[in-house]
C-alpha cells in the first residue's frame, strides 16, 4: 500500500502485542517505526532520533498519555501527537485536545482509519516544516538587508553567521568599537530557531555592579533597600530567545562565577531568593577589548572566557572593507535623506575619494555620524566636501579615486572626459557597475548605455 507522505512514527503502548501489530502495519504502509512500552523508553527514543509523529496509548503505568502529550506539546510544539484509548468519552477527547493532541482515536483500533488520521498529522507537520523553512529564508534575507557589504572579508563574516546561527552555543563577538557587534548578534538571533523569542541586550559597562546583578538575575522583594517588589532579570526575560552581554570584559569579577554557573546549569537564582529558576537562553557576548589579555592580567576568569568563547567571530574594521565604505555611505544617505526630508542622492567625487582615504577609527558608527551631519547641513543634492568636518577634509589629498582626468595642457571633448571619469570610477570600484552608477548619480541603464557607446 503506497502513501504519499511516509514518516518517522513512534508508538507507545504497554501492550506489546498491540505495539507489534501497529509496527507491522505502519511499516507495511511505508513508515519508519519505533516502539516503546513506557514513557521513559519513549523519551530516550526522542532524544536520539528525529521523530515526525507520536502515537501513544492513554493509560500507561508511569504517566498517562494526556500528561505525556502536554509535556511534548510544551517542549516540542511542532511534534503532532495522536492518542489512543479504549475510553472514548467526550471528556477524554476534550482533555486530549487541550493537552495539545492532534487527534484522538478509540480502541479497538481500525487500522485504515488510524492510517488516515496519521497521514493528516504528517501532512500537518510537513506543512509546518515548509512554513518554518520559508520563515528562515525571510529571516536570512532580512538579515542580509541590514548586513551591507560586498568585500571578501565581510562576505566571509556573513557566511560564518549563517553557518553558526542555528547552533545553540555561546559566541564571542569581538572587534573594534563601532564595527557593528550588536548588528551581528541580532543577525545570529534572527537566523536562529530562537527568532520568535526575545532578543535582549545589556551593556555590562553601563551599570554599577550592584545594579548589574539585579538587572541580569532579578531580585525578590526586600532583597535590598529599594527592592519594593519582585523583579524578573534579563535572563528570564530572554528565556526562549537570545541574550547579548555587550562589553563583557567590563563585568565585575565578583559576578563572573554566577554567570559561569548560569551558562553551565541553565538556572538562575534572583537576589535574595533561595529558589532557582530554569532559563533557556542562548548567550552571546561581545567586547572591543582583548579578552585573552584580560585573562592573562587577572581581570577576567579563564573558565568563563573558555565557556563564552566556544565560537569566536572577529569583525573586520571598516578601513579593511574597501568599497563597503561607499556602499554604507550611500545607504546612510538614503535613510537619512528620508528622515530629514531632503533630496540628497549621492556623493561628489572628491567626497567619495576622501571617505575611502580616511581610516575611520570609529568604524561604521563614525561613518554614519559623519553622513548624518553632512545630510543635515548640506544644501546640495550631492554631499560635497564643505558638508564634512575638517578631520575628513584633511584626507582629501590622499584620495583613492584619482581627481586628475586629463594631463595639463591637453584639450579633449566633454564626452571623452566623461568616459575617462567613468573608467576611473569603475577601476577603483573593481568593476562594480551598480555601485558606480549610484556614485555617479545615474541609473544602471544609463551607465550601461554609456559603456556600450
Amino acid at each position: 500500500m503506497k502513501h504519499d507522505l511516509p514518516g518517522k512514527i513512534m508508538v507507545i503502548d504497554d501492550d506489546s502485542a498491540l505495539g507489534e501489530l501497529l509496527e507491522e502495519d505502519l511499516t507495511r504502509r511505508g513508515h519508519q517505526v519505533w516502539t516503546a512500552l513506557k514513557v521513559t523508553e519513549a523519551r530516550e527514543i526522542l532524544h536520539h532520533h528525529e521523530i515526525d509523529l507520536v502515537l501513544t496509548d492513554l493509560n500507561m503505568p508511569e504517566i498517562n498519555g494526556i500528561d505525556f502529550c502536554a509535556e511534548l506539546h510544551e517542549n516540542r510544539p511542532d511534534l503532532p501527537v495522536v492518542i489512543m484509548t479504549a475510553f472514548g468519552s467526550l471528556e477524554t477527547a476534550i482533555a486530549a485536545l487541550r493537552a495539545g493532541a492532534y487527534d484522538f482515536v478509540t480502541k479497538p483500533v481500525d487500522l485504515d482509519l488510524l492510517s488516515i488520521s496519521l497521514n493528516r498529522a504528517l501532512q500537518h507537520r510537513h506543512l509546518q516544516e515548509k512554513v518554518r523553512l520559508l520563515k528562515s529564508q525571510v529571516r536570512r534575507q532580512s538579515a542580509d538587508d541590514e548586513m551591507i557589504g560586498e568585500s571578501s572579508v565581510f562576505q566571509q563574516l556573513k557566511q560564518q553567521i549563517t553557518r553558526i546561527a542555528d547552533l545553540d552555543t555561546s559566541v564571542l563577538i569581538s572587534g573594534e568599537s563601532g564595527t557593528g557587534k550588536e548588528l551581528v548578534a541580532r543577525a545570529l538571533h534572527r537566523q536562529s530557531h530562537r527568532n520568535e523569542g526575545s532578543f535582549v541586550a545589556v551593556n555590562c559597562a553601563a551599570l554599577p555592579e550592584s545594579l548589574l546583578e539585579s538587572e541580569l538575575f532579578g531580585h525578590v522583594r526586600g532583597a535590598f533597600t529599594d527592592a519594593r517588589e519582585n523583579r524578573k532579570g534579563l535572563f528570564v526575560e530572554a528565556s526562549g530567545g537570545t541574550l547579548l552581554l555587550d562589553e563583557i570584559a567590563e563585568m565585575p569579577l565578583s559576578l563572573q562565577p554566577k554567570l559561569l554557573r548560569v551558562l553551565e546549569d541553565h538556572k538562575i537564582r534572583p537576589l535574595g531568593s533561595s529558589n532557582e529558576i530554569d532559563c533557556d537562553v542562548r548567550v552571546l557576548a561581545s567586547s572591543h577589548q582583548d579578552l585573552a589579555a584580560a585573562v592573562a592580567a587577572g581581570r577576567f576568569r579563564s573558565d568563563l572566557y573558555y565557556r563564552l568563547n566556544v565560537i569566536q567571530l572577529e569583525l573586520p574594521p571598516l578601513r579593511a572593507r574597501g568599497n563597503d565604505i561607499l556602499l554604507l555611505a550611500l545607504e546612510f544617505i538614503k535613510q537619512l535623506s528620508k528622515r530629514f526630508n531632503k533630496s540628497v542622492t549621492g556623493l561628489a567625487q572628491p567626497v567619495a575619494a576622501s571617505l575611502l582615504a580616511y581610516d575611520w577609527p570609529g568604524n561604521v558608527r563614525e561613518l554614519r555620524n559623519a553622513i548624518e551631519r553632512a545630510v543635515a547641513l548640506t544644501h546640495h543634492t550631492k554631499l560635497t566636501m564643505e558638508d564634512f568636518s575638517e578631520q575628513l577634509k584633511s584626507n582629501h589629498g590622499s584620495a583613492k579615486i584619482p581627481t586628475g582626468i586629463v594631463e595639463t595642457g591637453t584639450i579633449i571633448t566633454l564626452e571623452e572626459m566623461e568616459n575617462r571619469y567613468i573608467d576611473q570610477v569603475l577601476e577603483q570600484l573593481n568593476g562594480n557597475r551598480t555601485m558606480a552608477a549610484r556614485l555617479l548619480g545615474v541609473d544602471r541603464k544609463t551607465l550601461y548605455r554609456k559603456l556600450k557607446e
